[in-house]
């Protein structure tokens, strides 16, 4: 499978399978173009030479057609071209493979000090009731992640809410339990902490960044974008009281290990100018992320808004070029992407590993698949007291994957996104195995410009070393 397109003056071809991207002149575009169209069985065989020699006649010269012919075949012949796809069958033995949890969301907190207009868990209440964990429920489980991690000694949690930083003491409580079983059960703890920042000190501060490895700073950029869907209960807005304390702590941090996570709806469907502003805050480290809402929302993004969407991806892609260009270059989360290591198969195959690799665990010690669908009972597994007891939930989870996609099977981003979210899926279509339509169109668009990125920084980058030279 071949993927080609054009971007910021760009021709270029993504060979799915082998995940090789080139750069190259209009004429290797269009043989190889015409090579596609004729379908992967035909496309190689005697004759497909004088095929695209007498198609591109009247464009190019003769000679130039017959060289790129000539490259795209050695390319072909090096596997990185036209490629077989050689994961299908890999995902009979990654059914089979043992379950092993390496990361727990513990939700912390189920309450909250905001309002936010959009968020799932309804002011942190997740459909039920507002409740805080007890230092008692987090131990059992870290017990848990330990008991069923296996080998695997890097384990992950992230503090999650509503907001974490209204349970503070729990907090450091459980991170000191964690710490205290590293050493005897070989395992090493990677905390994480999701805060709105409305209670962030000096004090906490000064704990996060000796315990925390990653740090979620949600802002959503403008002031008006951002008090408009994140306020206060009573109405007024947060960006006031946030903004400082995210640039002390992304200051603290040295630009690393944190970013700032915004949301963009209907109400800005010009989240580039959100991003550019964070940007211009100081922050180095940035996600702004398509909201997902029920159609009926006023801020929800609809289908005749994708036009715009993209189009404002291509438009912050530049900006972000530019910015590199100026030196002030930031890390755009949606736009990072690694084009020679990459993800390994079985992210590529099942991305995040909800309901099987991670789990979320609500105050009380439920578990289910992910923080997403916390407060679905269909989907409750089981708790920290008797583990996993919906084995079969975890088994359906097992078996997401983009081949068990219909939507994904022929998409060329599918190792990029790994199929998407399963929460997204379910909460559109009621079932895991399905796709979320409009997120679908912004993943691939992202996933465009972010190799469209890596081409022009390989570009710049051979600029600059000339310079120096």
């Amino acid at each position: 499978m071949v993927h080609q397109y054009k971007n910021n003056g760009y021709n270029i071809v993504l060979d799915v399978n082998s995940g090789s991207v080139h750069v190259v002149d209009d004429v290797v575009y269009d043989v190889i173009s015409l090579l596609e169209k004729e379908g992967e069985k035909e496309q190689f065989e005697k004759g497909a030479e004088a095929l695209c020699m007498d198609a591109l006649k009247d464009r190019y010269p003769q000679e130039d057609v017959k060289d790129a012919f000539d490259q795209i075949m050695e390319l072909k012949e090096a596997g990185m071209l036209f490629a077989p796809d050689i994961y299908e069958n890999y995902i009979i033995d990654f059914k089979k493979r043992e379950t092993v949890v390496k990361a727990l969301c513990l939700h912390i907190a189920h309450d909250c000090n905001l309002a936010c207009r959009y968020c799932f868990a309804e002011e942190g209440e997740y459909h039920g009731r507002r409740a805080l964990m007890s230092f008692e429920v987090g131990k059992k489980a870290l017990d848990f992640l330990v008991k069923n991690s296996g080998n695997r000694v890097n384990l992950e949690v992230d503090f999650f809410g509503g907001e974490p930083l209204m349970n503070w003491q729990v907090v450091k409580d459980l991170v000191a339990y964690g710490r205290s079983l590293e050493e005897p059960y070989h395992k090493k703890f990677r905390f994480t902490l999701t805060t709105n920042g409305i209670l962030l000190n000096d004090e906490i501060m000064e704990f996060v960044n000796r315990e925390m490895s990653n740090v979620v700073l949600s802002i959503d950029g403008r002031k008006e974008v951002n008090d408009l869907m994140r306020p206060y209960r009573g109405g007024q807005g947060s960006y006031d009281t946030i903004v400082p304390k995210f640039q002390k702590v992304a200051e603290s941090r040295n630009q690393m290990n944190y970013y700032v996570r915004g949301t963009f709806t209907r109400n800005n469907l010009d989240f580039a100018e959100d991003v550019a502003h964070l940007a211009d805050l100081g922050f180095e480290q940035i996600s702004v992320e398509p909201v997902v809402a029920e159609p009926e929302d006023d801020y929800a993004l609809r289908e005749e808004d994708l036009p715009k969407l993209l189009a404002e991806y291509d438009r912050l892609a530049v900006e972000l070029l530019n910015r590199r260009k100026q030196g002030k270059g930031v890390n755009f989360f949606h736009f990072m992407i690694d084009l020679e290591g990459g993800p390994c198969v079985a992210k590529r195959l099942s991305g995040c590993g909800s309901g099987t690799e991670y789990l979320a665990v609500t105050p009380w010690g439920d578990l289910y698949p992910c923080h997403q669908f916390v407060g679905k009972e269909e989907f409750l597994m089981g708790n920290v007291d008797e583990g996993v007891t919906r084995t079969d939930i975890r088994d359906e989870f097992k078996t997401c994957n983009v081949y068990a996609k219909e939507k994904c099977r022929n998409c060329f981003a599918k190792f990029y996104c790994s199929g998407g979210c399963a929460a997204n899926s379910y909460n559109f279509h009621g079932h895991i195995n399905d796709a979320y339509d409009l997120g679908c169109e912004l993943q691939r668009k992202r996933i465009e410009c972010a190799i469209m990125i890596k081409a022009a920084l390989a570009d710049i980058e051979g600029e600059e070393s000339n310079e120096e030279e």
